[in-house]
């Protein structure tokens, strides 16, 4: 019965990791209100802190163990309530202002020394614990207007191409206009409209200098915008979403223009509120060969003169730096065409910069467009969407009422010369900081938002089963454990005894595996972890009956101890691993509650493989092994 020196070592090193951190998840977490910049690059400090302290002082609302976490502040409600976290997010909204974002949270309670260790509670789904939930408003004028102003800049260039006469294009309203010289050159256009698609709602009108074409949707094409835009979005939320790595996470539709995002357990709801609700691309443009006439080219101050047809002036990203720039509209392609960005440092500067990879079609566009621009400066525009959220006093009932206003906030981030014909790949310089070329990376991985979004609300929802459903289902979870402990002690004895302790160590193990891959524990993830409960009582049964068989059959007890693991180790190998197999296929082809008890059911699968075997052999070997004259076994 010799059994070898580096399996106590690895069973001794495996048991502490995972009581370390398995340990975490039994501490509760307590409600929070979480504070960051509205960009990445924005730096919270301990005035802020202040200052939110001193703004719930002053609303009665008691903090404590405020700190900082990943350049964002962490105020944890005194009183733990879920109507003081909210009072508390409304208080500080209104007093910070829209430079920083006020998200709620759960907060660990976790001590100090585990956290040093990187040991983490394991994060439940929304059906145990609940999270915090989003309910986004897709901004639908804003996705016609965008589609419009994408539509005629393609009509213009196909009216060109296919050289049909117009005097002028524009678009106001969401109505594009365009004035012909006669009316045979505004009916060729209108049958050319027609055979390259029924999407418009065409109206002839008459002119004092010509004739005039009014072009708006139809009906059928803005309902096709406006359901694109929606699944657009939750395409984009999800890629966003799993850009941050938040596991288990619930983005849906609700109604026509809606978008319902819950985010189970302990997250970082400051950044992904600022990352969601973030409509941010990029423009790329040459510089006017006009701007010195209006930007003076060594401060880059503007100097008051008429801006030129077919230009827009911009500001520079730097704050109150009133640098500007005089840009070509026409765009030469936008963030859509990106195919991949990366962050990292430039090798020139040292400084943060965003390495860009686009699609072919992109990559074409830019070589046509920089190919008869060597030597001239391309930009990097840089447009976001926003809210301003200001607050009107209601005299009848004295209470204020918040009124979101969006805006739109167009940046240049840098202006290069063009120094060869660019392709595929590029870099962008210029940015703030690693923080926000990180971020700038991250959106334009997960893709464009097809248009702006708003959060119409945000708050903590508790568990989707409801707490009585979670204790009933938690109470008969730990009533099963206890009678199958019982009924091993009464069957097996010391050695029933030895496999109850191997139970508790896989449980251990389960819980620090999950922690460390910051994977949910669901309740589907539950019924997962009691099936590995009865499949690794399962097989300390096997062992156990096939060593009193070796016994029987008149081995000595050494003897049939040896035998008894090394014979039924072939049998519970084979079931277990055809049930792993199992849970492999259910995790491969099954999606959300599926996935989660697959992953629980694979874990525990090893876990027991270990703890019932190896485990339970190193604590019998201990009890038995050095015993000269053994007569009999507990068993």
């Amino acid at each position: 019965m010799r059994y070898p020196a580096w399996k106590y070592v690895l069973i001794i090193f495996v048991l502490v990791l995972s009581t370390i951190y398995a340990l975490p998840s039994l501490y509760p977490d307590e409600h929070a209100v979480q504070i960051s910049g509205a960009k990445a690059g924005t730096l919270i400090d301990d005035s802020i802190v202040q200052k939110a302290e001193q703004a719930l002082q002053q609303a009665n609302i008691a903090t404590h163990n405020n700190s900082f976490t990943n350049n964002a502040a962490l105020l944890r409600i005194a009183d733990n309530k879920a109507e003081t976290q909210l009072k508390a997010q409304d208080v500080l909204r209104h007093n910070l202002g829209d430079n920083y974002v006020v998200a709620l949270n759960l907060a660990p309670t976790t001590p100090e020394w585990l956290q040093k260790l990187g040991a983490k509670p394991m994060k439940l789904g929304l059906d145990l614990r609940g999270g915090v939930h989003f309910l986004l408003e897709v901004d639908m004028d804003k996705a016609i207007s965008q589609r419009m102003e994408t539509s005629a800049a393609d009509i213009r260039r196909q009216f060109r191409e296919n050289k049909i006469p117009f005097n002028q294009l524009s678009l106001t309203a969401n109505t594009i206009t365009v004035r012909f010289a006669n009316n045979n050159d505004r009916t060729a256009a209108m049958d050319f409209l027609r055979r390259n698609g029924n999407e418009w709602t065409q109206q002839a009108l008459a002119s004092d200098d010509g004739s005039m074409l009014r072009l708006s949707y139809s009906d059928a094409k803005r309902q096709e915008i406006e359901s694109y835009a929606v699944d657009q979005n939750l395409t984009t939320l999800r890629n966003r979403i799993n850009e941050l790595g938040v596991a288990e996470a619930l983005v849906q539709r609700q109604g026509s223009n809606r978008i319902v995002v819950d985010l189970p357990g302990v997250q970082d709801t400051a950044e992904a509120k600022r990352v969601l609700g973030r409509t941010a691309n990029l423009e790329f443009r040459l510089v006017s060969d006009q701007n010195d006439q209006v930007v003076n080219p060594y401060t880059y101050q503007y100097n008051g003169q008429p801006i030129p047809a077919g230009t827009e002036l911009f500001d520079y990203q730097e704050i109150n730096s009133g640098k500007k720039l005089l840009l070509q509209r026409q765009r030469i392609l936008t963030g859509e065409r990106v195919q991949n960005a990366r962050s990292g440092f430039s090798q020139d500067s040292g400084g943060a910069e965003v390495n860009i990879t686009l699609d072919a079609a992109g990559g074409k566009l830019m070589a046509d467009a920089t190919r008869n621009a060597v030597g001239k400066r391309m930009a990097v525009l840089f447009i976001e969407n926003k809210q301003r959220i200001s607050y009107v006093n209601d005299p009848a009932t004295g209470t204020q009422t918040e009124v979101r206003t969006p805006y739109t906030e167009s940046v240049i981030i840098n202006a290069a010369t063009i120094q060869a014909v660019l392709g595929s790949q590029f870099r962008i310089t210029g940015l703030d900081s690693p923080q926000e070329a990180s971020e700038l990376a991250l959106m334009l991985r997960a893709g464009a938002l097809a248009a702006p979004m708003y959060f119409v609300e945000e708050r903590v929802v508790g568990p989707s089963l409801g707490q009585e459903n979670i204790d009933k289902g938690i109470l008969s979870t730990q009533i099963g454990f206890l009678l199958v402990a019982i009924w091993m002690v009464v069957f097996f004895r010391l050695f029933g005894l030895i496999a109850n302790f191997a139970l508790v160590f896989n449980l251990a193990m389960i819980l620090a595996i999950m922690s460390l891959m910051g994977a949910a524990l669901t309740l589907p993830g539950i019924a997962g972890i009691v099936i590995t409960i009865g499949m690794a009582v399962d097989a300390n049964v096997l062992i156990c009956e096939r060593i009193r068989e070796e016994i029987r059959w008149g081995a000595s007890p050494k003897q049939a101890i040896v035998a008894g693991y090394d014979r039924a180790y072939n049998t519970i190998f084979d079931s277990n691993l055809t049930t792993f197999i199992v849970a492999l296929i259910l995790f491969a082809i099954g999606t959300g509650p599926i996935k989660g008890f697959a992953v629980t059911l694979m874990i525990g699968i090893v876990c027991s493989m270990f703890t019932a075997i190896t485990v339970t052999r190193a604590i019998v070997q201990l009890i038995y092994g050095k015993r000269r004259n053994l007569q009999k076994l507990s068993i």
